[in-house]
């Protein structure tokens, strides 16, 4: 089936298979929190970004063959609700922004920075930190090369529009690094996977960034 990153609470998973990496899309929680399992089609190494909530079916997205880390995109707390439990039935490593780890209340094995890079098997994440939306909030970059460029925003940048912010000036910040760090650097083609809701492409948001400039949110 052809994936299309339309995912309910409750509902069944959505997989999309590329030539070296899956990825499998769940919304959990009553926040329609994704989280995503990347998993290596050669290793079959799996990685989850933000164990967001209901831990059990997180754990029984993960299956028998284990988990070897988990990434928080940022820290707020509909974004780790489930993150103790799965590292405690797992061992996985844990990983954040540096600048969000002290205030994630599950130990952050591996702080990471802008430009590091973290291990899906035989792939690779690079990843991109986004000041606004939180100080250490990150994005990671799969930059396929089979394919177009997958990247996972966090709550840094949705369809629409870019995470909330409380200030003008963190409004402007998180615009300025979503434009520089992601917009001017990847293709129209990159595909997008946000914190919540559904994907959208670059290309199909890159005409409206001076409308959301102007809006101011």
């Amino acid at each position: 089936m052809t994936y299309r990153g339309k995912v309910r609470p409750g509902g069944a998973p959505d997989v999309r298979d590329l030539a070296n990496l899956s990825i499998t899309k769940m919304s959990v929680g009553d926040m329609d929190n994704n989280a995503y399992l990347l998993r290596c089609q050669r290793t079959d190494e799996q990685v989850m970004i933000d164990a967001a909530n209901e831990p059990n079916r997180l754990l029984s997205l993960i299956g028998a063959d284990g988990l070897a880390r988990v990434v928080t995109t940022h820290r707020h707390a509909d974004h780790w609700q489930g993150l103790a439990a799965v590292v405690e039935a797992t061992g996985a490593e844990t990983v954040a922004g540096a600048d969000d780890a002290p205030e994630i209340p599950v130990p952050i094995t591996r702080p990471v920075l802008h430009g590091d890079t973290v291990a899906v098997g035989d792939c690779e994440l690079e990843v991109i930190h986004l000041v606004g939306h939180t100080p250490g909030s990150i994005a990671l970059l799969y930059d396929d090369p089979s394919g177009t460029p997958h990247l996972f925003t966090g709550d840094s940048l949705f369809p629409g529009g870019v995470g909330k912010t409380w200030s003008a000036a963190d409004f402007k910040t998180l615009l300025d690094e979503v434009t520089t760090k992601l917009f001017d650097r990847l293709p129209d083609e990159t595909w997008f996977y946000p914190g919540h809701g559904d994907d959208s492409t670059l290309g199909e948001q890159r005409p409206h960034l001076d409308e959301w400039r102007a809006r101011g949110w």
